[in-house]
Order: C-alpha cells, then structure tokens, then sequence
C-alpha cells in the first residue's frame, strides 16, 4: 500500500502522494457501511453536565414541592377525573395538587423504551438514555427568501418542501412541523392538511399538533387509512402530537388537555411540551426556568398515565430565554443552550426519554450570527445527551421564520455537532504507539497514506457537503464559492428532482377521496 510501513525510503515523493490522495479521494466516494459511519443518530452524548447531582436533587425536591403546594389550575374535568382518582387533590382554588408519592409512583411506571416509528422502519428512533438526536420543529408564520432577502408568509407547499428536503438530509433525524401553512385560514383544513403534507413528504418520524378534539379525531383516521387499518397504525404510530398542554406558568391548556387525552386513546405518542419563557412566562434565574419546567412536565406526566400507564410520552421541557431588556425571546443565546442542557440532564435524572429546543437562531437570515448561534446551542445540546433536539435546523427570527436553504446548511452543522457527541474513543490501537514507530523509524516521517490514516479516514471524521476546505488559490480558482449560493443550488435542485413515492396511489387516493386535500397533484410530480 502506498506510504505504509513496507514502503521503500526511495519512492518518490510525488507519486507517493499522488497515490494516496487518490486513495483518500476513492474512499471518501465510496458508500460506508452502516457500523463504520462515523455518526449517526442515536449516539450517547452526556459528556457536558452543566448540573451537578446536587444541583438536579435540589430541582426535583423543588418541583416535588411545587406541584404538591402550588399545583396547575386549568385542567379539563374529564383530566380532573383521571388525576383525582390516580391520588391528585383539586383544591378549592380549584388548582389540581399533587402529593410527591403520586408523582413518585407514576415515574415508576412511566415508559423509558419509546421508539418513535417512521414509515420507514429503518428510519425508527429511540429517545431515552443518553442517545441524541437532531430534527425539526416550531410553528414559524414565514419562510425567509434569502434571494429576495425578506419574509413572506408560509404555506402548505413550503410544509411539503420542507418535509421532503429533511427527508434526504441524512443528520436531520425526524420531521416535526416547522411552519404553519397561513394560506389555509380554516383550522380543520390546516391540520388535516399539514398531516398530509409531512406524511407525503418523508418517511422520518413525524410530529404535528391539532387545534381541537375533533381535528384530532379525524387525523387519526386520515392515519389509519395510511397506514393501512387501524391496527396497522396502533402497532406502528409514524406521527407524534406536539402537545403544548401547559400554559406556564403553572397551568393546565385545557383544549389542548382535552386534544391530548384523545391522542393518547388513539395510540399516539405524545411530546409533553412546557414552554416557559424565562423572565416572563417562567422565573428569569435559569435554575428557577428549569425546574418550573420540570414540574409541569411532571404533572404532564400524571396525567398520561392516569389515562394509560405507560403510554409513550416525551418530557418536553422546553424552556426559552428572553432579553431582559426587551421582553423579547433569544433562542440563539448561550443562557438557552445551557437551559437546554440542564433540561437533557433533568430527563435523565429521571431516565426519561426528553426533548427540548436548541438552533433557533435571533438571526434574520442565514449569516454568521445565525451560525455561531446554531453551532452554540446544537453542540451544547448534543454534548449533554439530549435526546429529542427540536428546532435544531432552519430556524430563524426567533422561531418566526423558516429557511429552506439553512435546513441544508445546518445539516452540515449538525454533522460537526454529531462529530463532538461521538467524543473520542482511546485504545491501545487509537494511542498510536505502534503507527508512530512505523512512520517515524521504518517509514517516510508522515502519516499520508499510512494504513491507519486511510483506515480511519471515513470512519473517523467528518466531512461537509456544502462547507469549503479549499485553500484560498483553490477557491479562487473554482469560481469562488459561497455557502449559500451552493446552498440554493442544492435546494433548486430537490424542489425540483425529489418527489417520495412511499405512499402508494391508492391509498392516496381513498385518502383524497375521504378528506378535502388541499395540496395538488401537480406540485406533488403526479
């Protein structure tokens, strides 16, 4: 092999070189086996631990309390029901308190090995632990037009787009809804409408909310007629209710209590979403966020398994951060990516699968505050073994605007996130000893095209898709290149060439058939 340790001091340079770039190159090519690649979603994070295990017993003493002094008002009276009878006490005040033995014993029964199915089974994941992995989220009103440079208001199609980009970005994990389609004004159309799209648009594992009982009701059936019966979808449920059952602070949203009851006795997992926002809706002093979370995210809890024990849940704490100044949310802060962190650590303190926000870039448009604000908060994330990253690509304005070209980009990021997740493995094999006394005493003093650098070469790093390595001349040489004007071309491209087929045409049809599908064949390639 070229530039190994049987190599002959008198090669030429050159071709030795030559050879191994060539090698390097063909390797980088080729497509890399499942236990080689070197990330993947589901990797053990939890080396960054901004609590320590005081820190987290003092949150879940202090939660403990607050749910059995202060309690959550607002609950629905068929929640109150459920939770009086599981040992809940409804006060006077008419707030729902919750003595520490409840909260203790539904921790015991509480789920801890979700999976979260796709259409596609290899596409399947599974929160809990340590295992991290990326995807989309939020309810942006606009899409940011980065060559007009502005925002215009969010469709149906930018939902189905954006599913179906997300769909071939291989370090973005699962689809929840990143938009709100604001052409459809009419709520039963708009979530019908929007389970349609994500579900034509990629196999991931998806996530969406509904505005009413009966909008959930006739999701579930527009699921079971995709997956084939209702059986079929109970055995495999592909779509998750993002459910912001709280009104923090410290009360129960009773619609959307009443929406989540119906998802759960249909067989739907449910991301239990408490988003405080610090300073405003939650205590400003970050610990005080967190374990205000914390708490209703416990009583959310409660409540799931009062209506079935063990029923599929996410502890959906998913604290924001405001600038004090303003009042305003700031998501791409370093006070958020801590927030997020301390969330990750208090999910497993309960080794509960958990979910919360991170890459909600304050940046209009994609730029470099909205990278070092991604690249902040995601890796800080990922760092302390969170399993559910929401809103980690795509999102700009502080979760008002969603950007197709920054959901390419920050795939890339989230490479390089995954990368520092992944940390770094040390064997008697990784120490080098070995390699270093071939290159140095029986070799040609570097490691270009040494066994071991084209061994790990794939296995071991990362490379970006769209990011430039070039060297200046290189780069000038190519046209100079911009991130973002590769980003659009790869965009133009998917719009353009990408339209999934895993749906069969008749069950596409006996659901247009049986709902008003508002999104049109001829947008869809048909």
């Amino acid at each position: 092999m070229t530039g190994s340790a049987g190599e002959t001091p008198q090669s030429p340079r050159r071709s030795r070189r030559a050879g191994g770039r060539e090698a390097r190159i063909a390797l980088r090519a080729a497509p890399l086996a499942d236990d080689i690649q070197p990330i993947r979603g589901g990797m053990e994070g939890g080396r960054f631990k901004p609590l320590d295990d005081a820190a987290m017993q003092r949150i879940h003493k202090a939660a403990l309390q607050i749910l059995a002094e202060i309690g959550l008002a607002d609950a629905p009276p068929s929640g109150i029901e459920v939770m009086t009878l599981a040992g809940a006490s409804l006060g006077d005040d008419g707030r729902l308190r919750f003595p520490a033995a409840l909260v203790e014993d539904t921790l015991a029964m509480a789920n801890r090995s979700v999976t979260l199915c796709a259409q596609d089974p290899k596409q399947d994941i599974q929160p809990g632990g340590k295992r991290v992995y990326y995807g989309t989220a939020g309810a942006a009103v606009h899409l940011v037009d980065v060559e007009r440079r502005e925002y215009r208001e969010s469709t149906l199609q930018d939902i189905y787009d954006a599913a179906r980009i997300a769909g071939g970005l291989d370090n973005i994990h699962f689809f929840q809804r990143p938009m709100v389609a604001r052409d459809l004004p009419d709520p039963t159309d708009l979530d019908l409408n929007t389970v349609y799209a994500c579900v034509q648009g990629t196999t991931k594992h998806i996530g969406t909310s509904f505005t009413s009982v009966e909008r959930a009701e006739k999701a579930l059936e527009m699921l079971h007629l995709f997956a084939g019966g209702e059986d079929a979808w109970r055995e495999r449920p592909f779509v998750s209710n993002t459910n912001c059952f709280v009104v923090p602070p410290l009360k129960f949203a009773t619609e959307s209590c009443e929406v989540m009851e119906v998802c759960i006795r249909g067989g739907m997992p449910v991301l239990l979403l408490s988003a405080g926002q610090a300073g405003a809706t939650a205590p400003a002093a970050i610990a005080g966020a967190v374990t205000q979370a914390v708490a209703e995210c416990l009583a959310g809890l409660v409540y799931v398994n009062a209506i079935a024990p063990g029923h599929p849940a996410i502890f959906g704490t998913w604290p924001f951060v405001s600038d004090l100044r303003t009042g305003a949310m700031c998501g791409g802060s370093g006070e958020q990516g801590l927030l997020t962190a301390a969330c990750a650590q208090m999910a497993q303190f309960y080794d509960l699968p958990g979910g919360s926000a991170a890459g909600m870039a304050d940046a209009k448009l994609p730029d470099a505050q909205s990278g070092y604000e991604k690249g902040i908060t995601d890796v800080m994330a990922g760092l302390a073994g969170l399993n559910m990253v929401y809103e980690s690509v795509g999102m700009h304005g502080s979760l008002l605007g969603f950007c197709f070209e920054s959901l390419i980009i920050d795939n890339d990021m989230i490479g390089q996130c995954l990368r520092c997740v992944r940390g770094i493995e040390v064997t008697e094999d990784t120490v080098s000893v070995e390699t270093m006394r071939q290159v140095c005493l029986e070799g040609p003093g570097h490691y270009l095209g040494h066994s071991q650098t084209l061994g790990l070469m794939q296995s071991e790093y990362v490379y970006p898709e769209l990011g430039d390595r070039s060297t200046p001349k290189e780069w000038e040489a190519n046209g100079r290149p911009e991130l973002l004007a590769r980003a659009i071309e790869q965009k133009q491209r998917i719009l353009k060439e990408v339209f999934p087929r895993h749906v069969p045409e008749d069950i596409d049809a006996a659901v247009r058939a049986a709902f008003d599908v508002k999104l049109p064949k001829g947008q869809m390639g048909l």
